[in-house]
Formats: C-alpha cells, sequence, structure tokens
C-alpha cells in the first residue's frame, strides 16, 4: 500500500515518508520533479518553475541521503518513478544504502525505467529511443546480477491510458514495449542464456484501472494471458514463477473531475475493485489519486485519505478470503477473449513496422493514442459519454470540500527552487572537481562502446556529480531527441456539427479581416511533458478552421516568443500541468511585449488552482482553462473573440 509523494525539498520529503509509514502506509513510492526527471539541475534555464513542484529535487548523493535518512533501506520497498535518468537515481539509491550499511543485494524496489512510454506520453525522456534502450538493457543486466530482488524495468501501461489510450491499445503497446526490451537484452550478449529467465521474472507493470469496472478487470486478465504466452512460448521460459504477470497499479487520474470533484472519491473506489476483485489478476500494490487531483497538489490529509480506502478494503471487507469469483463467467470469458484478439492484432502491426522503438521513430503509436484521445473527447463533448458533475447531472449544492478552494490544495514551497539552487551550488563547491571531471570522461569514454554504464555511473556518483553533469555528458554522446506529436493528421470530430460549423465560419471571417488565415501558436513552456491537452488543443483548433503551430514540449519561453514572432500568429496558447505557471506564463507574456506582438492574446490551460487563474487574468492574460472547461469548441470561439478584442474588431 503506496501513496505517490516527494515534494519541495529531500528534508521535507523524508519528514512525508516517516509520517505516511507512520500511519500504516508499507512501502515507498517516490515522485521525482522534471529537472531531476530529465537530467537538468535545479539552476538550469529550464528548471525554472520547475523545482520541487510534481515531485522532489534530488539532484546528487547529498539530497539522496536526506531523503531517506532515518528510514531504513534494508526493510523497504521502494518503487521511484524515474526513466531517462533510471540508472542515475539507481546508483545513487544504492550508494545510499551501501552509507547506512546495506548490501546492495539486500536492496529491494523498482525503477520505472519505461522509456518507450515517455516518447508517448509523459515525455520526460531525454536520449534518442535506440540510446534510451541501451541504458535500459544496461542497467537489467546490472541488477540481475547485483541487486536480485530489484525490478529494473516496470512497464507502465499507465500513462498510455492517461494519454487516450483504449483497453486494446494499453495492451497491445504495453505488451510490445516489454518484447523490444527483452529481445534488446538478449541481443546485447550481458546475461547468459541461463540467466534470462531471472530477467523475464524481474520484468513488471504498472497499469491503469478506469471506471469501466467490467472491462478494465477484464483487461487485468487479458494482460495475465498475453504475458503467460509470451513468455513461454516466445522467450521458452519454463518456470511459472518466473512467468508470472507481476503488476501494480494507480487508478485513473484522466477521469478525475475539477467539477464536483466530491465524486472522484466513489470513481476512486470502482477502479480500485477493478483491480483487486478478481484473485487471479490481482494487483500486488495500489497507488490511489486524491479526490483532488484535478484541483491541484494534494494535502497530507487528502493522500491519508486515499490511504484508508485501500486499508478499508483490505481489513474491513471480505474482498481477500475467497479464490476468483470471476472464474467460470460467460460474459468474462467473452471479454477476455476479445481484448486478447485485438491486442494481438495490434501487436502485430507494431511488429510489422520493425517493432516499438520503429513505431515511436515513425510517430504510429503516438498518433494513435492521440487520435483515441480525441474520440474520447468528443464522446464527452457530445454527451455520448456522460460524466457525472461535468457533462450529466450537474446541478449542485455548495460543497464544503471546495468552500475555501484555495485551502483546499497544497501550495508549494515558494522557496523551494532558489534553496535547490543553493543547495546545489554548495554541493560543487565542497568536492573534488578534478574526480567529478574524470568520472564523467570515463562515463562518457563508456558510453562510446558496449561497456555497461552502470560501474561508471556509480563513480560518477561516489566522485560527487550530478544528475544534470551526468546528463550532460551523454547528451554529448547520444544527442537529445525530439518525439513526433502525434498531431498531424487526426481530425478531433468524425464530422462538425451546427456549434463547430459556426466556429468555423468566425475563424475565417476574422482570419479575412486580419488579412488571412488565423494562425495559432500552441506551446509547452518548461519541463511538462504532459502534453495530451495541448495535442488536443492542437487537434481542434485545426478542425476548427486555424492554421497550427505546435513544435512539442520542453521549450523555454524565448523559443515560444521566437516561434510567435517567426509564424506572425494571432494567438499563442500555453499548457501547464506542472505548477509551473506563475513563473513561465509571465516570462512568455514580457517575451511578447519586447517583441512588440502586444495584440497577440495568451491563453492558458492546465491545472491552474482558481486564485493563480484570478492573478493572471488581472495580469492581462486573456483568458483561464482548467479541466472543468471541456467543450473544446466552446473554447475555440472564447479564442477567436479574443483575437478579435486584440485587434479591435467587435466580438
Amino acid at each position: 500500500m503506496r501513496t505517490y509523494a516527494g515534494h519541495s525539498s529531500a528534508a521535507e520529503s523524508n519528514a512525508l515518508y516517516r509520517r505516511n509509514l507512520a500511519k500504516g502506509q508499507t512501502g515507498l513510492s517516490v515522485a521525482f520533479d522534471l529537472p531531476t526527471q530529465t537530467g537538468y539541475d535545479p539552476d538550469h534555464v529550464l528548471s525554472r518553475g520547475e523545482v520541487g513542484k510534481v515531485g522532489v529535487p534530488i539532484p546528487h548523493l547529498g539530497a539522496m541521503r536526506r531523503l531517506f535518512e532515518d528510514i531504513p533501506l534494508s526493510e523497504m520497498n521502494t518503487s521511484m518513478t524515474i526513466n531517462a535518468t533510471a540508472m542515475w537515481l539507481l546508483a545513487m539509491y544504492q550508494v545510499a544504502a551501501e552509507e547506512q550499511g546495506v548490501d546492495a543485494s539486500a536492496l529491494a524496489g523498482t525503477t520505472q525505467n519505461d522509456i518507450i512510454k515517455e516518447y508517448l506520453s509523459r515525455g520526460t525522456y531525454v536520449f534518442p529511443p535506440e540510446a534510451s534502450l541501451r541504458l535500459t538493457t544496461d542497467m537489467i543486466a546490472y541488477t540481475v546480477a547485483n541487486i536480485p530482488k530489484w525490478n529494473p524495468l516496470n512497464i507502465c501501461s499507465y500513462h498510455l491510458q492517461e494519454a487516450g489510450a483504449t483497453p486494446v491499445q494499453e495492451l497491445a503497446f504495453a505488451m510490445s514495449t516489454a518484447i523490444a526490451v527483452l529481445d534488446a537484452v538478449k541481443d546485447s550478449g550481458q546475461v547468459p542464456d541461463d540467466q534470462f529467465e531471472q530477467v523475464v521474472g524481474r520484468i513488471s507493470f504498472f497499469v491503469n484501472a478506469g471506471v469501466r469496472f467490467v472491462e478494465e478487470m477484464c483487461k487485468m486478465r487479458a494482460f495475465g494471458q498475453l504475458w503467460e504466452e509470451i513468455t513461454r512460448d516466445r522467450y521458452g521460459v519454463t518456470d511459472p514463477k518466473m512467468r508470472r504477470f507481476r503488476y501494480g497499479v494507480q487508478v485513473n487520474s484522466l477521469g478525475l473531475t475539477e467539477a464536483q470533484p466530491e465524486n472522484n472519491v466513489q470513481r476512486i473506489v470502482l477502479e480500485m475493485l477493478g483491480v483487486t476483485l478478481s484473485k487471479n489478476a490481482r494487483a500486488r500494490a495500489v497507488q490511489l489519486p486524491a479526490w483532488n487531483e484535478a484541483l491541484g497538489l494534494p494535502r497530507p490529509w487528502d493522500q491519508q485519505w486515499s490511504l484508508r480506502l485501500q486499508q478499508v478494503l483490505a481489513y474491513e471487507s471480505d474482498l481477500l478470503e475467497y479464490g476468483d469469483i470471476f472464474d467460470g463467467s460467460h460474459v468474462v470469458e467473452t471479454k477476455v477473449a476479445e481484448l486478447v484478439e485485438g491486442a494481438k492484432a495490434e501487436m502485430d502491426r507494431v511488429q510489422a513496422m520493425g517493432g516499438a522503438v520503429a513505431a515511436v521513430v515513425s510517430g504510429y503509436m503516438k498518433q494513435e493514442l492521440v487520435t483515441s484521445h480525441a474520440e474520447r473527447r468528443a464522446r464527452i463533448e457530445s454527451g455520448e459519454m456522460k460524466v457525472v458533475g461535468l457533462n450529466s447531472f450537474i446541478e449542485t449544492e455548495p460543497s464544503p470540500l471546495t468552500a475555501d478552494l484555495d485551502a483546499a490544495i497544497m501550495v508549494a514551497d515558494p522557496k523551494a527552487e532558489a534553496n535547490a539552487i543553493t543547495d546545489v551550488q554548495q554541493w560543487r563547491s565542497q568536492r573534488d572537481q578534478a574526480a567529478v571531471d574524470a568520472a564523467l570522461e570515463v562515463v562518457q569514454q563508456q558510453a562510446k562502446t558496449d561497456e555497461n554504464l552502470m560501474a561508471a555511473t556509480l563513480d560518477a556518483v561516489r566522485a560527487g556529480a550530478t544528475v544534470g553533469e551526468w546528463s550532460a555528458a551523454l547528451r554529448e554522446v547520444f544527442g537529445e531527441y525530439r518525439a513526433p506529436t502525434g498531431v498531424a493528421g487526426v481530425s478531433g470530430v468524425a464530422e462538425a456539427g451546427s456549434e463547430l460549423t459556426a466556429v468555423r465560419e468566425k475563424v475565417r471571417q476574422t482570419g479575412e479581416e486580419l488579412g488571412g488565415r488565423l494562425r495559432f501558436l500552441v506551446g509547452k513552456p518548461g519541463l511538462d511533458g504532459h502534453s495530451n491537452g495541448a495535442e488536443q488543443v492542437a487537434v481542434r483548433a485545426r478542425d476548427a478552421g486555424f492554421e497550427v503551430i505546435y513544435q512539442g514540449i520542453r521549450l523555454t519561453p524565448e523559443q515560444i516568443v521566437a516561434a510567435a514572432v517567426a509564424e506572425d500568429v494571432h494567438v499563442v496558447g500555453l499548457s501547464i500541468l506542472s505548477g509551473s505557471h506563475m513563473e513561465l506564463v509571465p516570462d512568455v507574456q514580457k517575451g511578447l511585449a519586447d517583441a512588440g506582438l502586444t495584440n497577440v492574446p495568451i491563453i492558458v490551460g492546465g491545472i491552474i488552482p482558481d486564485s493563480d487563474g484570478r492573478k493572471l487574468e488581472a495580469a492581462g492574460i486573456a483568458a483561464v482553462f482548467t479541466p472543468k472547461d471541456f467543450g473544446m469548441t466552446d473554447i475555440m470561439s472564447r479564442v477567436v473573440d479574443e483575437i478579435r478584442k486584440a485587434n479591435d474588431l467587435p466580438v
């Protein structure tokens, strides 16, 4: 039983972990901030506004020591949600444990380390797919030999569903990722054939459970069936224990609503039942989001509520006392067979392209997810898919939970970034720089060979290097990467209804009045890689008749301003879900003003607390949209109105 936690600083996160363990939590699930996840130190220009927001900053060994101070790592099962820089974080965890007197062989836990889904959903990739797969392979080979109780890869289909995946796509893309990694390990020759079963046995999965209970429960049974077949038939694994489908779950956040957020509690419970009721497909670890996740950062009390939901199910109900209550159900068997058949057909398509990496590079998998997400949004907008409190049953009594919205969420420590910058600069000043330089030189030289990079990375940790320095050394060898956006060629609506037709006419007419087609720049400033919303805005804007400029994720405010100038745009839309809006939006606003684009309105969307939204609008931001604003066509109409206002045209 876990809660996904970490914020502000190593010391504050350490105190939070110790409180959660005292409340009955049985494992740790560490959330790292975006700079740590994407290989930047807190004082890097791209880290501005992002330090300590969605997780804890851990740029160096000193911070890792503080994170686990007074927590015996010999007794912990620690899950770390880290991907591109997973090797670095595992190395720091191992060294911190050794300093506690714990041998690496005694460590238990998981590094997520699923880089494929980063190109498709969360966007915290750093290196090109082939180089990233090499780092994953090296880690797997190292842990099998040296940290045998560690799960070096946690294939994470969770974020695929958050990006719009259907159950069939979640099954197929996750299994395709597993095949790509296992084939790479086998081809590397680093693991002897007689130990390959151990590699398969240490692979775990992290899945999503949506609110469609029967379908999601059947999906989990389908996962187990597919994994059994793949491990037995493709890889020849004979030990049944090594073929077990081992998975943890966080239930769906995509379906949580800002409107009537109290309804999220029953959604979370239903989703939890989908991965616990069927004993033969039961999750080994469950972590639940908080009821107010669509509003902002949950408070410790909100996290406690999610933990208590699990404890009531486990200790008060009789759920865990019986065998699988769905065995023999014709309905369940038929649905599982349908999902398996669909997943196998999709897996065959991916394999025919050359496998998961090829399907990432070509943009196929990303475009499929964007399409599925667009179809889901269209069903919500039309009312075909009902979401209680959002597009149906919207009448409500005032909620005591949200009477004071500013108090209903946790506010990140405003001094976290400055403190982290001071800390990393002090760390650098107190180390042996020559030893750091020498260690990083070895990392670079070995990256140019087939040598396993884990030993060199451990030496760099011990020398005192930082996550930004390690990543920069590898960037020089591997290069950086910009993944396909998946937006090209996707239509968000099958046919335009009267509302979209009216908006198209407004776009066309306004363009004629301004002397050309309206151009809409969709920008993702900072390190927030959750691009689902930006992609859907881009798709619907194009459906509405805009010329859309969308360059993908991880841009500085200066790059966004430069694109606005170069493309002579009529509106700039910024999407930020990481909490960095109060730093990055004003930076873009100032840049546009300095460039003379005073008639280009700025639209902002994301997880933005109400008080922050009011401040942004008071500062001149044309409009702020949050998850409650689900009508994309209405948003497009508002965008045209703001363009007209900014250019002194009648509205």
